[in-house]
């Protein structure tokens, strides 16, 4: 079967599956690993508006668009509809394909102070801050939200005409209210109500962790388009088994042993070149745990992760486990 794209605005994004903007997990190492197995649209780490503003270098960082990565959106986060239009108007400089606006984060830290999910419950705010964003944009804008703040304030579908109103071009739900942080299930039926409220593209999260739950994602939401988050932990070769079952119906095999070796070094490698190897090593000792995880002896070598400080490091792990597994 022929896959098909959609659009956002101007821009072509083949109907598969995207990759969710996981903050201090998918940076850009994560991020073109999954496009090299096939994840089909990637969306940066959160960026503040106000950190950008302020010229903060660590946020500036996170602004980097690899041409390699498109389709691609930078995301901000801000309450402030005049920080958020004058960081929208600063990224524009990095030419991203998309800007996207984080209204669904739940974490205290941000929702705490009135970002992320704290806008459901002020869709006037959600309604002013999107709106400014856009007229300060030369690039199409969407908005990720939640189902609401809590099982009591289920607002999606109206949040969602809101942000059409505002002038977003697409959008994504998570369907997950804030309380329920990643915990329970995703309900993957407000997003069909949501999908059935507005007229522009609505990109469902949520529990997508195999090729079937895209699928299942797909048919029950009417959803234009699937974005996989936690599930390509580890495993970028979700996005590539996504694709073949939308193509020809055939899942193909779990990745081996070596093959999960290769892309943890591969991922590691280009994390070095981007951050340097203080930096990426630190980070990457919880990465190098998510591909080692269900193997024989995981909890050993899992841990072993913990002390992981350099490339060596990494390469002599990898042959102690090549040695104990008999791979040459």
């Amino acid at each position: 079967m022929e896959i098909k794209t959609i659009k956002i605005g101007d821009v072509e994004i083949k109907q598969t599956a995207a990759l969710a903007p996981m903050a201090s997990v998918a940076d850009r190492a994560y991020r073109l690993v999954c496009k090299e197995h096939g994840a089909a649209y990637m969306v940066s780490e959160m960026i503040s508006a106000k950190g950008l503003c302020y010229s903060d270098r660590k946020t500036e960082e996170l602004c980097t668009v690899d041409d390699r990565e498109r389709p691609y959106a930078l995301q901000i986060f801000g309450e402030e509809p005049d920080f958020c239009a004058r960081a929208a108007a600063m990224l524009m400089k990095y030419k991203p394909d998309i800007l996207d606006i984080n209204m669904g984060c739940p974490v205290p830290k941000i929702a705490g102070n009135g970002s992320g999910s704290a806008l459901m419950k002020d869709i006037d705010r959600a309604y002013a801050i999107t709106k400014a964003v856009v007229a300060a944009s030369n690039v199409p804008v969407t908005v990720k939200f939640r189902s609401g703040w809590d099982e009591n304030s289920i607002n999606a579908p109206e949040f969602a005409k809101a942000m059409e109103a505002a002038g977003a071009m697409g959008l994504t739900v998570h369907g997950r209210t804030k309380t329920q942080m990643y915990h329970g299930k995703a309900d993957r039926d407000i997003i069909r109500q949501v999908k059935a409220a507005v007229k522009i593209p609505v990109i469902g999260n949520g529990d997508i962790d195999c090729a079937e739950s895209a699928a299942d994602m797909y048919r029950r939401t009417g959803c234009d388009l699937v974005m996989v988050g936690r599930g390509s932990y580890g495993n970028p070769w979700i996005f590539s088994r996504i694709e073949s079952y939308f193509e020809n119906g055939i899942i193909p095999p779990e990745p081996t042993l070596e093959e999960r070796l290769e892309a943890m070094y591969h991922q590691t490698e280009l994390a070095v070149s981007f951050k340097g190897e203080h930096t990426a090593m630190a980070e990457a000792r919880r990465e190098c745990a998510f591909y080692l995880k269900g193997i024989k002896g995981a909890a050993s070598y899992r841990s072993r992760c913990g002390s992981l400080a350099s490339l060596a490091d990494l390469k002599a792990l990898i042959e102690e486990i090549r040695k104990a597994e008999g791979i040459c």
